[in-house]
């Protein structure tokens, strides 16, 4: 096993994460204002240059139950939210994407006022939008598993757990700097 072969085994989702109190919390009864308000309070705590742009959703006795990401939120506020979860059905139905775009523009994002916007996001429940706990990724876990969850999930961020208990968000971000340095610290090996 090669120098590169050995780092990179020896990361793990732990060395990598952001941990949890470095992330925004709501409530899962709490809007999607909440949720932006939460989330630019947060990030006016961290030291400049950091960032977490990940909201940890809790329960009634606050455990962490989901996260909510900037994606997910400009999804839910910009779009009709039952169109989406029936976006879901129909992608498994076969219906094709152009298809479904096509629907979807008649609730274009920009079609709409402001107000309208704002009404919206105080309708909707982070429950109703956050991304559950069960899809995260056990704190030792590799971060050969950690590209593998990131490629299969599609998303930019998974909850790190310790047993039951949430720790920490695994980003992208981080991940992919890690990849970068193994990768040019591997050049070396290839010559």
């Amino acid at each position: 096993m090669n120098k590169s072969e050995q780092d990179c085994q020896g990361n793990s989702a732990k060395d990598l994460m952001v941990p949890v109190d470095d992330c925004a919390h709501i409530s899962w009864e709490a809007n999607l204002i909440d949720a932006i308000v939460a989330l630019e309070e947060a990030q006016e705590r961290l030291p400049e240059g950091r960032a977490c742009w990940t909201i940890l959703v809790t329960d009634d006795r606050r455990r962490i139950v989901g996260k909510l990401g900037r994606q997910s939120l400009v999804n839910a506020i910009g779009v009709n939210y039952n169109i989406l979860r029936d976006r879901e059905k129909l992608d498994r139905f076969g219906v094709s994407s152009d298809s479904i775009s096509s629907m979807m523009g008649h609730y274009s994002f920009f079609q709409q006022t402001l107000m309208n916007l704002c009404r919206r996001a105080r309708s909707i429940k982070a429950r109703d939008v956050m991304h559950p706990v069960s899809e995260s990724i056990d704190q030792n876990a590799s971060l050969q598993e950690a590209i593998h969850r990131f490629g299969r999930w599609q998303t930019l961020s998974i909850l790190v757990t310790s047993g039951a208990e949430v720790v920490g968000i695994l980003r992208l971000p981080e991940v992919f700097q890690e990849i970068s340095k193994q990768v040019l610290a591997s050049l070396d090996d290839c010559d």
